[in-house]
């Protein structure tokens, strides 16, 4: 049911908006304080490696902190993120109600009960109040060709958020222009944005569908590789030059400046290469949630 061994969230009892708001709501309340089992277990591996003292210090301190935060019921990381939420609906499903709104209630009854760190402003431009509640979230719908409905929840930090490009390439570049577009700007912004970090890329589509497919590339398990073998082969590529530039945890020097890279692509225009890179921070904090069978158990 859950991709993400979160299991502490409730099921369903049926597919609408209320129902399926109130498990965001659980979704939410249990990945701000409890750090994902493949970044956990991605982490402890990483630490058997790691040739750097200080940088397995930084490891263990991680290990550390994951343990309070679900101990104690606090959150991972101060900043508790902005609320990115897909639904997936299949074509057998309807799915009634207003979904955006119940959303945005359950996200303030998350960030009020769970006293987490409110990060929204009510306009970018021109009104850049809190809006007090972490609403609205960023609730994004789409139709799949498979049964059934699935719900994906991120908090996604500013600081790994910001450290996230859309970069339009020409073809002729190929795969080498693309992993010299990621080294550089992990080069560039790995710091910023908390490592180790996951690598979430978005290579295809058009300029704005690109980011989506480097963000959903984020809800994978690390460790679980794209189903094609080239590209497959290309996320190990990408991962070996990304820890070879010794940024290390915290960028502070060490092996382990990424634990994992995962690609998303899709078919794009003859004269186009786009691609996307959303940095996944140490605290990435997701869940996905197969709404349909959780609704019949």
């Amino acid at each position: 049911m859950i991709s993400t061994s979160n299991d502490d969230i409730r099921p369903l009892t049926a597919l609408n908006a209320d129902t399926v708001a109130a498990c965001a709501y659980d979704a939410i309340r249990h990945c701000a304080t409890h750090l994902r089992p493949d970044m956990l277990a991605a982490v402890r591996e990483a630490l058997i490696r790691e040739t750097s003292p200080r940088a397995r210090s930084v490891l263990q301190s991680v290990i550390d902190n994951a343990a309070i935060a679900a101990n104690d019921g606090v959150p991972l990381c101060q900043d508790t993120g902005s609320v990115w939420i897909d639904v997936e609906i299949g074509p057998d499903q309807c799915l009634p109600g207003d979904l955006f709104s119940n959303i945005d209630a359950a996200v303030a009854r998350a960030y009020d009960e769970g006293r987490l760190r409110y990060s929204i402003v009510a306009d970018a431009l021109v009104d850049r109040r809190n809006t007090e509640t972490n609403a609205p979230a960023f609730c994004e719908i789409h139709l799949r060709p498979e049964p059934g409905a699935r719900l994906s929840v991120m908090l996604k930090g500013g600081g790994s958020d910001n450290a996230s490009r859309v970069a339009m390439l020409v073809p002729g570049v190929g795969r080498a222009g693309i992993l010299e577009t990621v080294v550089s700007w992990v080069r560039q912004k790995a710091a910023n944005a908390c490592p180790p970090l996951f690598i979430g890329i978005g290579v295809g589509g058009t300029f704005d569908t690109v980011a989506h497919l480097a963000k959903t590339a984020l809800l994978r398990p690390i460790g679980t590789p794209n189903a094609d073998r080239e590209v497959a082969a290309f996320e190990q590529e990408l991962l070996a030059a990304v820890n070879a530039t010794g940024i290390g945890p915290a960028a502070l020097g060490g092996d382990t400046t990424a634990l994992g890279v995962a690609i998303n692509t899709a078919p794009c225009h003859i004269a186009a290469l786009p691609m996307a890179i959303n940095m996944g921070c140490i605290a990435l904090r997701s869940a996905s949630i197969e709404l349909t069978e959780a609704a019949n158990e």
